[in-house]
């Protein structure tokens, strides 16, 4: 079965319509719903099945198709015709189809009233008119609107219309009952509307009642899709509540179920809304419910498949009906129009017989199915065209003969079309193809044409395979064949032949199967000829030998086939052929016979082999005994015989033969005739007209006789001369030969003649007479007519029929009796001639109320004729209602409606309009307006004009009175000129500045509002479609910058300015060009290739030209040396204008990282990703360093170190050994493996010398000597380490391994030991530390405290050597600093200033945010080269939260304190400037929603609420308009409240008014005054002035707190700056009071990072590193040298291990200025216990009364060194230094402390630092503090108050402006002994300072000239590196100075409750010393006090310790 296009088609063009109604007056036209291409014939049938007839003037059908009922009077009524379900046929080549039922009904033009019945409400409660429509016109008649007070009623306010036209009115209210009220009705098919009668309502008082239920719902049916309403409503006192029920189950939330007071409406129906619904009504005497069942069905929808279908004949052909919609359907089937009966090819099957199924399809199958689906009236179809053909097989693709080799594998293909597919088998010379599925495979496919086609695959062919192929496709229509020979070479051989049976008179083949090649030929012998001999013997090429028309004598015997192999020899095969003879039937016939005759027939066989069967049928059947027939079969003989013939032996007869060789018959008929005879005779018969009749007359004969009727008109005497009847649709002959008219006539009465023939005997006739009845009908009456009010009218009306006739006359529903009634009068008067009665009704004279139908009733015995005549009484019309649509600026819109038109057709209308205050006598008239419209514009008005508007109407009697006036005011104009000016000018890459001024006043028609600009890219690729963007206008010179546009392009900026009334003429398109930008996308194909070991080439292409965003300029690459102990080397950048650059002087054998940037005017691109590439090898250097020890007395070890540039990949170690004395000149070689960095020389002289040296090896040769060592052979040698000392690098938490291998004899014992301070302390040994038996220390899971310098010595009794490693543990970075540099209303722009890199290069930064509150963090990666970044692509007018974390080698680092900043914009605020509305009327409102300024951010939505003042429910509008809005179907004269919400990304904007609609006539309302508040203007001013003063009282509470917070800040902040200065002033006090008591000491903690001391004095500043040193230190250089007294200073310094708990970093001062950071999210405490801290370090200075000290430290350095100065981080708390439980428990951790004072302290610190401010006064000018007890407090002012950016260096919330004065010049000799940088120092000591010391001016001038920063020998470096990476950002110093001596107490105050190990130096000679002390101010994390106010809690304490002589500064603080 395939699919096919079939190019005749049928089609439906409406197969929806189910049901067709029209009036009886005015007909219908039908089109066919089917058709056809090319054309098709249309029918309409009955759905009985019966031909449509043409019915004179009442039915008939065009040649189009089209089915046309003629309009006719109700006495012609058919129902047959007028109300009966007919269905439409198309008709060609393809088929037929027929279309659904189609219901076609006459609706007649019946007389009818409607009527609403008086109703009672109480007052408050709901009534419910109903219109009363009659049930006979109930399904035509709809209630269109209702009156009140012949006023239409427009629903809302109180008053509802629902879908069934019931009228509900809410709270009823007395003057309800002064009203009528009336509904209109609307005849659906005649158009005909009807007024009701005017009811009343009765409005009572309240009585308490149960509720009563006015208006409910029945069960229904309603499709899918549909809306329904189900109405309940009810009344009672109090007021009944309503609660709907579906199933039982409160109504689900569904935006589709609206409750309303007319009760519950569902749009959009779905299946599952179906159930039982219930209203219940309840108030507390009592409820009510109302039950109904809903059910939602789906409209049925049919499918039929296949669509199209082209198949063969015999096939099987399944039709499949799928049928969507409600359940319950019925499916039929139909085949040309026809029923399919099930038989022996049809079978209907499927639970709803959705599945046809046609097997062994004929061709008389073919055409077109259809499937109808029926349910309850809904019926649905589909069709599929069959075209059944003949479809034997054919081949269409075959194989061709070939020749192969053995195992070479071969494919034959064939291929073949039929219908239904064929089926391909194979055949190898005449046996079925062999699977062998290792060797011969088969497969078969049918494609998607319909063609099977099939392969033979042999893979491995042999000998055996190689012969004739033959393929045979086979279907049940037929088959073909195809062959042809595979030769496969080899020796040939003939396989063995079967024995051949053929046929005689068919053709047969022979084939010689011959198999091996190659041959020379075949040739065919019979009886030693060769063939062929004969003209039916054919052989050809490949051996196959043809017999055509066999004979028996002839063809029959044996046959060789001898095939020649090689000259002279010959292979034969033989086979033998019989022939089988088939029978010949000799021809008989049947000759013609009667009834009652005898009849013998023989059948006889005149040749054929024996035996030969001989067998009889009768159409096809075997033929009986029991049927009178008898059958003699002799040997080749078989007669048949009949004794008596009958008319049941008609029929075909076939003489079937058959032997072995063939089956033949032959088929003959026997014909039995009968003359025909009346088995029903015709008589005279009566017909009435209009209706059915039959004339019967029945006949039988052989063959049927054929009936005809004839037709004579009726004569006096015997029939006239007769005519054949016309058959047509109306008349018909039937199947029994009775005569049938369907429809009697006038003109069918007369004679009718019955004749019957069948060619056997002579005719048969007979005839009859039809008499044709007419019964009483209305032949004359008029439709429609006319009076004239207060005339006499006359109505006539003419009947005719059978005789007598009775006429009856009625109006309305009653009968007229004139004696009852005078004002009527009847007179009727007969005519013989016609057989017609005239009746006249006569009205003296006609009323309005006469309008109405008469009926004229005619009536005899044969039926009943009704004449409606509607009587229309005619006067002048009513005035129109007129009412103002719209109002413009030079025009309005007036809309009318024509109540009672006077029942005479409106011919014109009269508006007339004056200024309002001109008379009458002075208007403007706009006449004769079209009766066809119900508007009209009245123009050329004046804006801002007020006139009064009047209207008359015409018909044909007269005009009416005017209409009520109207007042209206015109509106403004839209401007009618364009801005002027209009200057664009580039501000950045994606900003554009418009300048323009206004338009001209003269065209501004009104007050300019705003702007829009448009604007475009006129670029390629754009759309050129306007951007527009709206602003205020300001003055007559506007500016606004276009933002966010594409960079580097082109645009067109147009400028359109507006009023109130809209926006006028745009400027001429002005383009302007974006500023160049950087490009935005990196070079594309980035490639490096390196060409020797010191030099690389990289090539790129150009970026894409649209990410360039400028002009190129150039190309930069950027690359780096990664180390291969993963450090990274110097950035180095090459810039080019070529797309090549070579690279060279590179390190050799090194990995290089390289990125590619393009760069234009405006600066650098995006880099490419990272390319990696390594140089190649070359020579090594030399090995770093070499040791030769003696090991015995011939032997000597040598070690040593890999070369520090090895230059590619170390394969061995060449050692060198020479003697000096020996006289050898060529030194010794041993060659050493490069994983062993030592060799043992064994055969060496005793006490000999050796010069020893050595060289690397890699790919590329040998490389330089080491220098060379001198070594003797001893037996007793010394120890002797042959490890090297120096700095090895790690990352934290690894295992490390210090190897300390020795030699020596005796054997050396080795010690490792660790520097601290001023000692070597051994290594104490645990698991985590442990010294292998070579000596190696291991080291596992390192931290930061395991730096440093470990010492190995070995040592025997000869002697001892030592190495010195230093420790560098590397740690993840510190956290960065991060601020906010600028923001906009899409971006912010971050900046930051990395931490300390801990030991290893920081590899890029990974920075998150997230909208302020959210916790959904986005995170961004970027460049370790970047300080800023933009973040794009915001929301407007939005907080956002920032953190960054720095990454090394090591990991990811503290994230940075997170930081908050907002975009610009906030919510829309409403102008007050601009008016709330721009036009009111009495039912409209237009709203300005210019007066929305947007705050920056687009306004995306506006919401509208109003309401009536004093009502509840408030009415919402929703919209995206930005210009004006209208509020429309308002109450006149009515306060209205409205609410307006404006909403932008930043927030939303409200804004209350009131409004009042104008009254009818234009005129205005007072305002709404209760008589409560009548002469209470004393109570009105209280109202008002209470919230005044209590808004006062408030805002100055307010102030005074906000003040004494403000002073209570001031005073931290005033201690803030004392601490500072104490953290960096010399104490230059004398100390004379003697100590009283123990000794008290401040304690000073300083957390230091990376551990760094700087010794400041007035040389210089010198650094300390972590090398051991004593340093003397005087008196005089701590400033105290008159000090009798004693007294120690302590600072512990901690160094940081970087532990960090898993979690994010989270600071509290993350705090935005004015929140309270314990009401922020509780995770901020979360991760705040952490600890930072392994070791702490404790230097002490103790004063003594020697001149001189000296500082033993655990740094070395070189120089005398004048005060300490302590470097700290950038975050730190401070507390009370108590050694207690409870001062421990105060102290956070750094992570948690606010920088508030922090910041402050360090910027006096800065401040200090600079020598022209050391004796400045400072005041504080501004600061914004955040803490937990109070809001923002502003000392100064803060202009960005949308971007969270900072207010002084450093740039993060909570930090104070101040202001720094220079000292007078009498000051400045007090400030001679602080110690400052001065310029008298090593230039290469600056590269270790602080950052802000590097930044002082005074370092930045002497860096102008010299780099300060030389390269210093490898020790010095290693100790500057690690000094270079502490935590100097920001840090401070703390100079410690002498005074008096006092007890230390050390105690560890980190967050952790661990104390941490602690080593003190002591700096003796002193007695006496005392410290000063200072801490920076921070906020305690966790805690509502900060330190200032813990500071002062202890001042209790404090003041204790100073009464006991605690000296000048007894303040103790402790600084973490």
């Amino acid at each position: 079965v395939w699919h096919d296009v079939v190019s005749t088609r049928l089609y439906f063009v409406n197969a929806s319509l189910q049901r067709v109604t029209f009036s009886s007056s005015v007909g219908v036209s039908l089109p066919c719903p089917a058709g056809g291409a090319p054309h098709a014939v249309l029918r309409w049938y009955l759905a009985a099945g019966d031909d449509i007839y043409d019915v004179p003037h009442i039915r008939h059908v065009h040649a189009n198709g089209t089915l046309q009922l003629y309009p006719f009077s109700p006495s012609a009524y058919n129902s047959i015709i007028h109300d009966n379900e007919y269905f439409c046929t198309a008709e060609n080549q393809a088929g037929k189809i027929r279309s659904p039922s189609i219901h076609i009904k006459a609706v007649f033009r019946e007389p009818y009233t409607v009527r609403v019945a008086d109703q009672r409400s109480m007052r408050g409660n709901v009534a419910v008119f109903k219109c009363l429509i009659p049930s006979a016109v109930q399904e035509y008649v709809s209630v269109v609107s209702w009156e009140k007070d012949t006023v239409s009623i427009v629903p809302g306010n109180r008053f509802f219309l629902t879908s069934f036209g019931a009228l509900y009115i809410s709270e009823v209210q007395k003057e309800d009952a002064l009203s009528t009220y009336r509904c209109i009705t609307k005849h659906k098919y005649s158009g005909e509307t009807r007024q009701s009668n005017g009811a009343r309502l009765s409005v009572m008082d309240p009585t308490e009642s149960t509720p009563s239920v006015l208006d409910s719902f029945q069960s229904g049916e309603v499709q899918v899709g549909h809306s329904v309403e189900l109405p309940c409503i009810a009344s009672g006192y109090p007021n009944p509540t309503i609660r709907w029920l579906k199933d039982g189950r409160p109504l689900p939330a569904d935006s589709r179920w609206t409750r309303r007071i007319t009760g519950l409406t569902i749009s959009d129906l779905r299946l599952e809304d179906s159930g039982n619904y219930i209203c219940e009504v309840t108030n507390s005497f009592g409820s009510k419910e109302v039950t109904g069942h809903l059910n939602v069905i789906e409209p049925l929808r049919v499918t039929l498949s296949p669509k199209n279908l082209k198949t063969g004949i015999s096939s099987t052909v399944i039709l499949s009906c799928a049928v969507q919609g409600s359940p319950h359907f019925t499916v039929s089937w139909y085949r040309n129009t026809e029923p399919v009966l099930p038989d022996q090819h049809f079978s209907i099957q499927g639970a709803h017989n959705e599945t046809l199924f046609i097997s062994a399809a004929q061709k008389r199958h073919s055409g077109a199915y259809q499937c109808f689906a029926t349910r309850k009236g809904q019926t649905a179809q589909d069709f599929s065209i069959i075209l059944l053909e003949d479809g034997t097989p054919r081949i269409v693709a075959s194989f061709s003969e070939r020749v192969v080799v053995p195992g070479e594998p071969f494919s034959l293909m064939c291929a073949a079309k039929g219908a239904p597919p064929p089926t391909i088998t194979w055949t190898l010379d005449d046996e079925p193809v062999a699977r062998d599925l290792s060797r011969v495979r088969a497969s078969q496919y049918t494609l998607s044409d319909g063609s099977t086609v099939s392969h033979v695959n042999v893979s491995s062919p042999q000998i055996r395979d190689g012969g004739v192929y033959r393929c045979a496709a086979r279907n049940s229509a037929g088959s073909a064949e195809y062959q042809a020979r595979i030769n496969v070479r080899g020796p040939p051989r003939i396989r063995p032949m079967k024995n051949i049976t053929a046929v005689a008179g068919r053709n047969t083949f022979i084939n010689c199967r011959v198999i091996g090649y190659p041959y020379y030929s075949i040739n065919w012998y019979k009886e030693g000829l060769l063939l062929p001999d004969n003209h039916r013997q054919v052989v050809y090429e490949n051996g196959t030998l043809k017999l055509s028309d066999v004979q028996k004598g002839m063809d029959e015997g044996a046959y060789v086939c001898s095939v020649l192999i090689q000259p002279q020899l010959f292979i034969t095969q033989t086979v033998y052929v019989t022939v089988k003879v088939p029978p010949l039937i000799q021809p008989f016939d049947f000759p013609p016979t009667s009834i009652g005759k005898l009849m013998y027939i023989a059948c006889v066989v005149s040749s054929g082999d024996m035996p030969i069967r001989i067998t009889w049928r009768k159409d096809g059947q075997e033929i009986v005994p029991s049927s009178g027939i008898t059958i003699d079969t002799k040997e080749f003989m078989s007669s048949l015989q009949i004794s008596k013939v009958s008319l049941k032996h008609n029929g075909n007869y076939t003489c079937i033969a058959s032997n072995d060789a063939a089956t033949v018959s032959t088929e003959r008929q026997l014909t039995v005739t009968v003359p025909p005879r009346f088995v029903v005779q015709p008589n005279n018969q009566d017909g009435i007209y209009g209706k059915a009749g039959i004339l019967n007359c029945s006949v039988d004969g052989y063959p049927p006789p054929k009936v005809m009727w004839k037709h004579a008109k009726a004569g006096i005497g015997n029939p006239q001369q007769y005519h054949p009847v016309p058959l047509t649709g109306r008349i018909q002959i039937m199947s029994n030969g009775s005569l049938l008219i369907r429809h009697v006539l006038e003109e069918d009465r007369g004679f009718y003649l019955c004749q019957a023939s069948n060619g056997v005997g002579s005719d048969i006739s007979k005839s009859m007479v039809l008499t044709v009845k007419i019964p009483a009908m209305i032949t004359s009456h008029p439709n429609t007519t006319m009076a004239k009010k207060g005339h006499v009218k006359e109505l006539n009306c003419t009947a005719r029929g059978e005789w007598p006739i009775i006429i009856r006359w009625e109006r309305g529903d009653t009968v007229i009796d004139p004696d009852r009634n005078p004002r009527y009068s009847i007179t009727t008067s007969p005519n013989e001639k016609t057989d017609e009665v005239l009746s006249t009704l006569k009205l003296k004279p006609a009323e309005r109320e006469d309008s109405v139908f008469f009926s004229c009733h005619a009536i005899n015995s044969y039926g009943e004729g009704r004449g409606l005549i509607q009587l229309t009484v005619q006067e002048p019309p009513d005035p129109p209602e007129l009412e103002v649509r719209e109002v413009k600026d030079r025009s309005m819109n007036l809309r009318w409606t024509q109540r009672f038109d006077g029942n005479s057709v409106i011919t014109s209308y009269d508006i007339e309009y004056k200024n309002k205050t001109d008379s009458w006598e002075l208007k403007h008239a706009t006449r004769n307006i079209s009766p066809t419209n119900n508007q009209a514009n009245i123009v050329d008005l004046h804006p801002a004009s007020v006139y009064s508007i009047r209207m008359y109407s015409y018909n044909a009697i007269g005009k009416s009175e005017a209409s009520k006036e109207l007042t209206i005011s015109t509106e403004e104009a839209q401007p009618d000129g364009p801005p002027m000016d209009v200057i664009l000018q580039p501000v950045t890459s994606q900003s554009i500045r418009v300048t323009w001024k206004a338009p001209r006043k003269e065209l501004q028609n009104g007050v300019i509002r705003g702007y829009q600009i448009g604007y475009r890219e006129n670029g390629p690729g754009s759309n050129g479609q306007y951007s527009i963007v709206e602003m205020k206008a300001t003055g007559d010179s506007e500016v606004y910058t276009l933002d966010n546009l594409k960079k580097f392009a082109q645009y067109g900026v147009v400028v359109q300015a507006f009023n109130r009334a809209g926006t006028g003429p745009s400027s001429s398109e002005i383009n302007a060009t974006t500023l160049e930008d950087v490009p935005s996308q990196p070079p594309q194909n980035v490639r490096a290739i390196s060409v020797t070991s010191d030099e690389a080439v990289i090539t790129w292409a150009e970026p894409p030209r649209m990410t360039l965003h400028g002009v190129l300029k150039g190309y930069r690459v950027v690359f780096w040396a990664v180390f291969p102990d993963g450090e990274w080397g110097e950035m180095q950048n090459i810039t080019t204008t070529k797309e090549q650059v070579e690279l060279r002087g590179l390190e050799k054998f090194t990995n290089y990282s390289i990125q590619v940037l393009a760069y234009t005017q405006a600066g650098d691109g995006v880099r490419s990703n990272v390319l990696y590439i390594q140089t190649r090898e070359d020579y090594p250097g030399p090995p770093a360093g070499i040791k030769a020890v003696p090991s015995s007395a011939s032997s000597v070890v040598v070690s040593w170190l890999p070369p520090h540039k090895p230059n590619g990949i170390i394969r061995k170690y060449t050692i060198y050994c020479s003697s000096p004395g020996s006289g050898q000149p060529l030194p010794s070689e041993y060659e050493a493996n490069p994983e062993l960095l030592f060799y043992r020389i064994t055969h060496l002289n005793h006490r000999q010398q050796y010069l020893i040296w050595a060289a690397a090896v890699t790919t590329a040769g040998r490389g330089n000597f080491s220098e060379k060592v001198t070594v003797e052979p001893a037996a007793k040698a010394p120890a002797k380490i042959l490890s090297f000392g120096g700095t090895v690098t790690t990352p934290w938490m690894k295992e490390v391994r210090l190897p300390c291998g020795s030699v020596g004899e005796p054997t050396p014992t080795i010690k490792w030991t660790k520097d601290s301070e001023d000692t070597a302390i051994p290594v104490s040994l645990d698991g985590q530390r442990l010294i292998l038996a070579n000596g190696t220390l291991v080291l596992r899971s390192v931290k930061a405290e395991d730096s440093g310098y470990y010492t190995c010595t070995a040592t025997n009794t000869l002697g001892f050597d030592t190495i010195i490693v230093n420790l560098l543990v590397q740690v993840p970075p510190d956290q960065p600093r991060l601020t906010v540099s600028t923001t906009s209303t899409s971006s912010i722009t971050l900046a930051w200033i990395p931490g300390d890199n801990g030991g290893s290069s920081i590899r890029g930064f990974v920075l998150q945010y997230s909208v302020d509150n959210t916790e959904e963090w986005k995170d961004v990666f970027i460049s370790s080269s970047e300080r800023s970044f933009k973040l794009d692509n915001l929301r407007c007018g939005t907080w956002y939260k920032v953190k960054l974390a720095a990454k090394n080698s090591v990991g990811a680092g503290r994230i940075s304190e997170i930081i908050e900043a907002k975009t610009h914009g906030r919510e829309p605020q409403f102008n007050k400037d601009q008016p709330v509305f721009t036009h009111i009327n009495s039912s409209h409102a237009r709203l300005n929603l210019q007066g929305w300024a947007s705050g920056g951010c687009p306004i995306s939505a506006v919401t509208l609420e109003f309401r009536p003042k004093g009502t509840w429910t408030w009415q919402s509008v929703r919209t995206n308009a930005t210009t004006d809005v209208f509020l429309a179907e308002l109450r006149e004269a009515t306060w209205y409240e409205l609410k307006m919400k404006a909403c932008n990304s930043a927030g939303c904007g409200n804004q209350s008014s009131q409004f009042a609609t104008l009254d009818y006539d234009g005129s205005t309302i007072p305002p709404i005054k209760s008589p409560l508040e009548k002469n209470d203007d004393v109570k009105k001013l209280f109202s008002i002035g209470c919230p005044v003063i209590l808004v006062t009282l408030g805002v100055a509470l307010l102030f005074i707190i906000r003040k004494k917070r403000k002073e209570k800040r001031l005073k931290r902040l005033r201690d803030a700056k004392s601490l500072a200065e104490m953290l960096i002033s010399k104490n230059n006090r004398s100390f004379d009071t003697p100590v009283k008591g123990p000794p008290q000491g401040p304690r000073l903690h300083i957390d230091i990072p990376r551990v760094q001391l700087l010794i400041e004095d007035k040389e210089g500043i010198k650094q300390i590193g972590e090398d051991k040193a004593t340093i003397p230190v005087t008196d005089t250089e701590f400033n105290q040298t008159g000090n009798p007294q004693s007294f120690c200073t302590g600072v512990s310094v901690h160094h940081p291990a970087l532990i960090q708990n898993t979690g994010p970093l989270i600071d509290m001062s993350d705090i935005r200025p004015g929140t309270n950071p314990v009401s922020r999210k509780s995770v901020k405490s979360a991760h705040s216990i952490r600890n930072r801290y392994s070791s702490q370090w404790t230097l002490t200075k103790c004063q003594a009364s020697t001149p001189a000290r000296t500082l033993t430290s655990d740094w070395r350095t070189v120089g005398s060194q004048h005060g300490i100065t302590v470097t700290e981080s950038d975050s730190y708390s401070a507390s009370l230094s108590q050694d207690t439980d409870k001062g421990r428990n105060s102290m956070v951790s750094t992570e948690s402390a606010s920088s508030t004072y922090e910041e402050l302290a360090r910027a006096y610190e800065h401040a200090k630092l600079e020598e022209h401010l050391q004796h400045a006064k400072f005041e504080i000018t501004e600061c914004f503090i955040s803490d937990s007890s109070s809001d923002q407090m502003t000392t100064g002012t803060n202009d960005n108050a949308d971007s969270m950016t900072s207010m002084s260096t450093p740039s993060e919330p909570g930090i104070c402006r101040f202001t720094a004065s220079p000292p007078k010049p009498q000051d400045y000799d007090r400030g001679k002994n602080v110690a400052v940088p001065i310029p008298h120092r090593a230039k290469s000591d600056y590269c270790n300072l602080p950052l802000y010391m590097k930044s002082d001016p005074f370092f930045r001038k002497q860096s102008e000239h010299h780099d300060p920063c030389p390269v210093v020998p490898p020790r010095e470096a290693s100790i500057r590196g690690l000094a270079q990476r502490a935590y100097h950002t920001q840090g401070r110093h703390v100079t410690m100075d002498s005074a008096k001596q006092q007890a230390l107490t050390m105690a560890s105050a980190t967050s952790s409750s661990s104390t941490l190990p602690q080593r003190t130096l002591t700096m003796p000679g002193s007695s006496a010393s005392v410290a000063q002390s200072a801490a920076a101010a921070a906020a305690m994390g966790g805690s509502r006090d900060s330190l200032l106010e813990s500071s002062s809690s202890g001042l209790g304490r404090l003041q204790k310790q100073r009464d006991g002589g605690a000296g000048a500064y007894s303040k103790s603080y402790t600084l973490v």
